[in-house]
């Protein structure tokens, strides 16, 4: 797969002009081929980091080991918080595309779609309510978070590492949101007609 292969049928990746690296690195070339593999598509939001392949690899380091890592919380529930963050900020890329990653895991449509559109109306553990509204709280107020907010969580059963974790990867998603929607970034079409 080549550069121009990764962008022919699908619009730039956000409103900046900032082609991706060409040629690109082979191990970054590897990775997206990876992604093609597994996902069907390069995510834009990798494609809106290629300017700059340290730029990339930061990100990709990050978001590999929140979202992938060792972590006492689920795939699920780290792509829970994800689209919670995002639909407090509003961010169109980060909404379509951990919306679909919910349904895809959940293997529930409509849990992804509430998740997306009001997550308080969706049918949630106790465990999982509790960690989706302290990530609403970080998100609106962290300053206002409280001792009696974090024994909230260990009250269902989250040890400090996992709220830890809870806080991380709540905070990557603020700053990601804030990158995707100043930026203008456009979910791949085939975001929207995954896991429905």
């Amino acid at each position: 797969m080549h550069e121009a292969e990764l962008t022919k049928s699908e619009p730039q990746a956000t409103a900046l002009d900032l082609p991706v690296v060409n040629p690109l690195p082979q191990d970054t070339q590897d990775y997206f081929e990876l992604c093609q593999q597994k996902l069907g598509m390069v995510p834009n939001v990798l494609k809106a980091y290629a300017f700059d392949i340290e730029k990339l690899n930061t990100f990709t380091a990050m978001y590999n080991d929140l979202m992938l890592g060792q972590s006492g919380l689920s795939k699920l529930e780290r792509e829970m918080i994800a689209v919670v963050v995002s639909s407090i900020n509003r961010c169109w890329y980060c909404q379509v595309a951990h919306g679909a990653a919910v349904r895809s895991l959940s293997g529930d449509p409509a849990l992804g779609e509430a998740m997306v559109m009001n997550y308080r109306v969706a049918d949630l553990t106790a465990r999982q309510r509790a960690m989706l509204d302290f990530a609403a709280q970080v998100t609106r107020a962290s300053s206002e978070v409280t001792e009696e907010d974090r024994q909230a969580l260990r009250a269902v059963g989250f040890s400090d590492r996992d709220i830890f974790d809870i806080i991380a990867v709540t905070g990557f998603y603020n700053m990601t949101n804030r990158v995707a929607s100043a930026t203008a970034m456009v979910p791949n079409a085939d975001y929207h007609g995954q896991a429905r």
